[in-house]
């Protein structure tokens, strides 16, 4: 091992641990090379970018009861955050809520930021406001995770090297905004920065304390996972499935989780 490859992965290693930071509610270490500040400005760009390309759906009932949702669940993560001592985690947070009007395209979204999106496609699967809230909860836990954050870490590390980082984001705009989108699960033709199972299962946990501490029956969960399961078929899964654990592993472990949910659940 030469000295210059010693220096360079001790470069890499203190840049490594300087980077890591900790996912609220599991406590999962991760690696974090982007701030906040500058992916949530990419987010709010991209956002922008995609809903003016949008049709927005003309059906004010489903619309506003998104919002209503995704404000209910903002509101448990902002008190969740607060409990923890960790307010300070949502600075630069800018919370958005609509509904895409597309019939084909299964899948929800949520940017660094709080930058939601629903497609109407999804909403037959969800039923009711409950279903939407299973929906909503699991996807603003991957903002809060920094999910979108950490994927884009990685893909830079692995396209750039660790040192390049920087840089990249600065000049490479294209690049930057291809792997926001990807690492996000925005758009239809995406296939490399999919989150992980392990990206997953947390958002599941996440996602079931905050619909709890907004309100809402985390066993519901369970029911909205069975429904999404049954409209596969056999087929290749939806967009929203492609890289989410098995029906029956999802299943499992949700319930397995459901007594710490239910703690933080009031009934109305």
């Amino acid at each position: 091992m030469t000295f210059r490859f010693k220096v360079y992965a001790s470069m890499a290693l203190l840049l490594i641990f300087a980077a890591c930071s900790t996912v609220a509610v599991t406590g999962r270490k991760q690696l974090l090379l982007i701030s906040g500040d500058e992916i949530n400005a990419l987010a709010a760009d991209q956002y922008k970018e995609v809903i003016s390309k949008s049709k927005l759906s003309p059906d004010a009932s489903k619309t506003e009861m998104v919002k209503r949702v995704g404000t209910k669940i903002q509101k448990a993560v902002e008190a969740y955050m607060a409990s923890k001592g960790n307010a300070k985690a949502l600075d630069g947070f800018k919370w958005e809520y609509n509904l895409i009007e597309d019939d084909k395209t299964v899948n929800a979204w949520c940017m660094p930021g709080g930058k939601v999106a629903f497609y109407t496609a999804i909403l037959p699967i969800c039923t009711d406001e409950m279903g939407v809230a299973v929906v909503m909860g699991h996807e603003v836990a991957h903002a809060i995770a920094n999910h979108g954050a950490e994927r884009m870490s990685e893909a830079l590390v692995a396209q750039v090297g660790m040192e390049a980082v920087g840089t990249a984001i600065g000049k490479d705009p294209a690049m930057s905004k291809q792997l926001l989108l990807q690492a996000v699960g925005a758009g239809t033709s995406l296939g490399l920065l999919k989150f992980s199972r392990k990206h997953e299962s947390e958002a599941d946990h996440m996602g079931l304390i905050f619909m709890a501490m907004a309100g809402y029956d985390p066993r519901q969960a369970p029911e909205f996972w069975k429904r999404m399961a049954a409209i596969k078929g056999g087929a290749a899964p939806p967009e929203f499935l492609s890289t989410h654990p098995s029906d029956e592993r999802r299943i499992a472990d949700i319930n397995k989780i459901m007594p710490e949910a239910l703690k933080y659940y009031q009934q109305p």
